[in-house]
């Protein structure tokens, strides 16, 4: 099996449209209590490929691994409703490499969001049922061997491009931020598999970034520390991480009262659309930190838009109340 592995530093290849743009949210800001300076969007939902979102900075240097190994199928896997799962579909369209993704769940109960995107832009798919994290992984060797008998040479891309190599996507969009904003106090940003933040904290250190845990992995902490060694020199973990670990509420797909909150704020301030499972979560985190002084006014806070506008569709639960005027419960 060619993998994308984390050793060595692979030449990444040219997928996203940067630098992406760092906007202001004046009314936003006002809402949340911010002088109208205080609060911008970093857009990488538009950062072109594939329908947009921050796994495109990831892929560049992970499908530049797999290049270079002579890859020709990328597999990876993920939850039906994967941004990861599309994108990477995306980058092999673009790439001329086949895609094959291993998604929990059955083909029945998705078909709309990332799902028919995935079928657009060509991948195969191979459903594993409703399966635990183990078990979705053992799927994934299997499809890969059996890729590998068919003559196939399959690179494993990670899941939710979350490895030292995909995380270095995240350390130049660190650096492009700086470019843009050189007076930024602190980047705000979902937390799904840990490489964004992991890339920022690299960056930007600790003290500017503040993740908020969406509910993907177990310890988000854990997680980000590791990929944050992976990237320094020293392989050093980070202290003092700035992790909030109040928007999960009942589960990674559920759809919370915060969360609602935030993207009916956000969509009636700003005019921006955010999705129920990351983006809406982030911004369900920086209300609650403004609201316990942890977002200050006069300092130069930046949320991350980490795209998964097609996800929206493809939560129904986000649909129906949408559709109902987005009110209450």
């Amino acid at each position: 099996m060619t993998a994308a592995a984390d050793h060595g530093a692979p030449e990444p290849v040219p997928l996203a449209s940067r630098p992406t743009p760092l906007e202001p949210a004046p009314r936003l800001a006002r809402a949340l209590g911010l002088g109208p300076d205080d609060l911008w969007l970093k857009r990488d939902d538009l950062i072109g490929l594939g329908g947009g979102g921050n796994k495109v900075r990831k892929l560049e240097w992970l499908c530049g691994a797999a290049l270079a190994e002579g890859a020709g199928t990328l597999v990876t896997s993920g939850a039906a409703q994967s941004n990861h799962a599309r994108l990477t579909a995306a980058a092999g369209a673009r790439l001329g490499l086949d895609v094959v993704l291993v998604l929990a769940g059955t083909p029945d109960g998705a078909a709309s969001g990332n799902v028919a995107l995935d079928g657009l832009l060509g991948a195969e798919i191979v459903w594993a049922g409703d399966v635990d994290e183990t078990t979705l992984a053992a799927t994934l060797e299997e499809v890969v061997a059996r890729l590998r008998s068919e003559g196939a040479a399959p690179a494993l891309i990670p899941f939710g491009g979350s490895s030292v190599t995909g995380a270095r996507g995240y350390a130049e969009c660190g650096r492009e931020l700086l470019a843009q904003a050189p007076d930024l106090s602190l980047v705000v940003t979902a937390v799904g598999s840990g490489g964004t933040m992991a890339g920022l904290v690299h960056t930007l250190g600790a003290e500017r970034v503040l993740g908020v845990h969406c509910g993907a992995v177990p310890d988000p902490a854990r997680t980000v520390r590791r990929l944050v060694a992976g990237l320094s020199a020293g392989g050093v973990e980070p202290a003092g991480l700035r992790l909030r670990l109040d928007q999960v509420g009942d589960g990674y797909a559920s759809l919370t009262e915060p969360v609602k909150a935030a993207m009916r704020t956000t969509a009636r301030t700003e005019g921006i659309i955010l999705d129920p499972i990351y983006t809406g979560r982030a911004m369900a985190g920086l209300m609650a930190a403004a609201e316990d002084g942890e977002v200050r006014p006069g300092r130069r806070t930046v949320f991350l838009h980490s795209g998964g506008l097609p996800g929206f569709f493809g939560h129904g639960p986000t649909v129906g109340w949408a559709r109902s005027g987005a009110t209450g419960g």
